[in-house]
């Protein structure tokens, strides 16, 4: 990997040449929270300055860039004995600006199923492939366990990552293409000064971590506590919505549909996301659902993603950045049930 500086001047004319010929996504401000703090989403931009680079999360992840809630898979047209179907990738380039160390890491999990798997997604990979990914550095939210996950850094998944070191970023090189993109404006070669600067800004943000898990035995754990009455505990509180999945930066479920128009002259087939929350999910033909309770929805949730996803690809799905905890109607906070488990005991 290759580091270099950048000037916050010359990081903004950088943005802007972007501007001219790409879409932009990047943390744009949408409101103001019950707790007086500011609301960002992903967002298109139009200029460098909608971009608020120093945010602390945002309520959706950039998995809505890659994985949309919805989308059509194909759409097909019927000419007497004939069909023909039509099938559209995305090729149009975006860049993605400031995303988070945990929001990489999150990518790189998608990649695993979506696109090195038995059976990658075309569609997947082709808005993967035609995204310029540029992270940056943050202090963690309260809330927040990404360090327990490893999740607070990333060394692969992005163009440029970058470290704020006052009136410059560090910058981090990944691919060759966001070295040449970074060659349209002035860099400086790495000093010593910056090195301990920048060693001194990840040490800081390393020690800030309020919320911790100890996810190191999380496995054996689940499989031990499998009839925990923590399930049952933490399940009745759930409304089974499914607004955990839907923020989530690694949640992938998903169900297919066929829409055909009343004429039977043309139809689409659309994929729509799924949660494993929802009292449907495990319902098959007949009527029979394997999982008709909502602790049983609400472990094998958990499961998945500490158990599950760590068998097969030696590391958990789970990220640390608790957006589902703060979106839970009931309350529901991943550092809770888990310390639950860890404890053995249940509050009455």
């Amino acid at each position: 990997m290759l580091f270099k500086t950048v000037t916050k001047d010359n990081f903004q004319r950088l943005v802007e040449i972007i501007l001219e010929a790409n879409e932009v996504v990047g943390p744009k401000r949408v409101g103001v929270g019950k707790n007086g703090k500011p609301l960002h989403q992903y967002l298109p931009v139009q200029s460098f300055d909608e971009l608020e680079l120093d945010y602390d999360t945002t309520q959706y992840s950039a998995k809505t860039y890659f994985l949309p809630f919805r989308e059509n898979l194909s759409t097909y047209r019927f000419d007497e004995a004939d069909w023909v179907q039509e099938i559209r990738y995305r090729v149009q380039p975006r860049a993605l600006i400031g995303l988070h160390a945990c929001d990489i890491d999150a990518l790189l999990k998608l990649d695993k199923v979506l696109a090195r798997d038995g059976f990658p997604s075309p569609y997947y990979i082709s808005r993967r492939k035609n995204t310029f990914i540029v992270g940056i550095d943050h202090m963690p939210c309260e809330d927040c366990f990404c360090q327990s996950l490893g999740s607070d850094t990333v060394s692969h998944g992005f163009d440029l990552f970058l470290t704020d070191l006052g009136d410059r970023y560090f910058v981090a090189i990944d691919s060759d293409f966001g070295f040449i993109t970074l060659q349209r404006v002035p860099t400086a070669d790495v000093t010593e000064q910056d090195r301990l600067e920048y060693r001194a800004v990840r040490k800081r943000i390393a020690g800030a971590f309020k919320t911790k898990v100890s996810a190191d035995s999380l496995p054996n754990l689940l499989d031990i506590e499998f009839d925990s009455p923590v399930w049952k505990k933490w399940g009745d509180k759930c409304f089974s919505c499914g607004s955990c999945a839907m923020v989530c930066p690694t949640c992938y479920c998903y169900g297919v549909a066929e829409r055909v128009s009343m004429d039977f002259k043309q139809g689409a087939k659309i994929r729509q996301l799924y949660s494993c929350n929802l009292s449907d999910f495990a319902m098959v033909a007949g009527g029979h659902n394997f999982r008709p309770t909502r602790h049983s929805r609400l472990k094998y949730r958990y499961y998945h993603q500490h158990r599950g996803f760590v068998e097969t690809y030696d590391e958990p799905k789970c990220v640390g950045c608790n957006r589902c905890g703060r979106a839970c109607l009931a309350g529901i906070n991943p550092p809770e049930v888990i310390a639950d488990l860890q404890q053995a005991e249940v509050s009455p």
